[in-house]
């Protein structure tokens, strides 16, 4: 079995605790290299995973040849260069979501892929999960019938994050919906089938972060630097006819945190979070809960 050597662009929080934990279960990869701009985070990082390489330029790490991929676990604003570099430079990437701060970001990332014949893959793990394996079978046996609309939520009370540059518009690209909708979103146009989206329109609110005198549930932010919305919602056209209607908070005056996806089909319905699935037989409405599903180890 070949190994598959791997670099790891930022060392911050995503990285040690999710990317390289992962990594390391596999058999045949090995975390050759890493690099941040904090040489001390990037040691930090190499002693627990027992890397060889660390660097505080990517570029260098491009240089390895012994490099097969690359993670890119930066924040949103440093997304596109290294991944387009690392591309340029012949390795598969795996970039955090979400892909990139905007289209046009986004859209220099996917070419890169394409012309250099590499795979790109952004972090959208919810659909892997065993819930959403579960209910893609379901719906891929027809269960559902035609899923004709989905409303999805990604809703906090109060989650606006204390650290990093998450209420930095100009480095985060936005604030919710950029950072936990896609989550639920990506999961949402997995499970319909990929469809295209023909329209969208929505509208974002500020209406709490950058407004003192809030509780903050991840500790104080600074209001006075708040720049992303704290709300947004959108409707979104498909080109298969059906409609989704998101929504996404880090800070709204509502009962309870959200984090689900309702789909609607001509045979029946489901919700993702906890999975639920809906519909009627021989006269009767049913409502089914899995009582066993299948773990995926991450």
């Amino acid at each position: 079995m070949k190994t598959i050597n791997v670099g790891v662009i930022g060392t911050g929080g995503i990285a040690v605790n999710q990317h390289m934990p992962a990594l390391e279960k596999q058999p045949d990869v090995k975390i050759l290299a890493v690099c941040d701009v904090n040489e001390e985070a990037a040691k930090r990082a190499a002693e627990r995973f027992n890397v060889s390489h660390v660097f505080t330029d990517y570029k260098k790490l491009l240089e390895m040849d012994e490099i097969d991929a690359v993670h890119v676990c930066t924040p949103n604003f440093l997304h596109m260069p290294p991944t387009v570099e690392a591309l340029n430079a012949g390795k598969h990437v795996m970039v955090e979501k979400p892909l990139a701060r905007n289209a046009v970001e986004g859209a220099q990332m996917v070419e890169a892929a394409r012309k250099n014949n590499k795979k790109l893959m952004v972090a959208q793990n919810m659909r892997f999960d065993g819930a959403s394996q579960t209910l893609k079978r379901f719906i891929d046996a027809g269960e559902l019938g035609e899923i004709y609309f989905a409303r999805v939520w990604a809703l906090r009370r109060r989650g606006i994050p204390s650290w990093g540059v998450f209420i930095d518009k100009e480095k985060q690209g936005g604030g919710p919906l950029i950072d936990i909708g896609v989550h639920i979103l990506d999961l949402t146009l997995f499970l319909m089938g990929h469809p295209k989206a023909v329209t969208c329109s929505g509208q974002a609110f500020t209406k709490i972060g950058n407004t003192p005198g809030h509780v903050g549930v991840w500790g104080p932010w600074d209001y006075k630097n708040y720049t992303v919305e704290d709300y947004a919602a959108g409707f979104v056209r498909l080109d298969n006819g059906a409609s989704i209607v998101i929504e996404s908070s880090f800070a709204a005056n509502i009962g309870e945190d959200k984090f689900c996806a309702a789909l609607l089909g001509t045979k029946g319905g489901a919700e993702t979070s906890p999975l639920k699935i809906f519909g009627e037989e021989h006269g009767t409405l049913l409502d089914i809960t899995p009582v066993h599903i299948p773990k995926v180890n991450s």
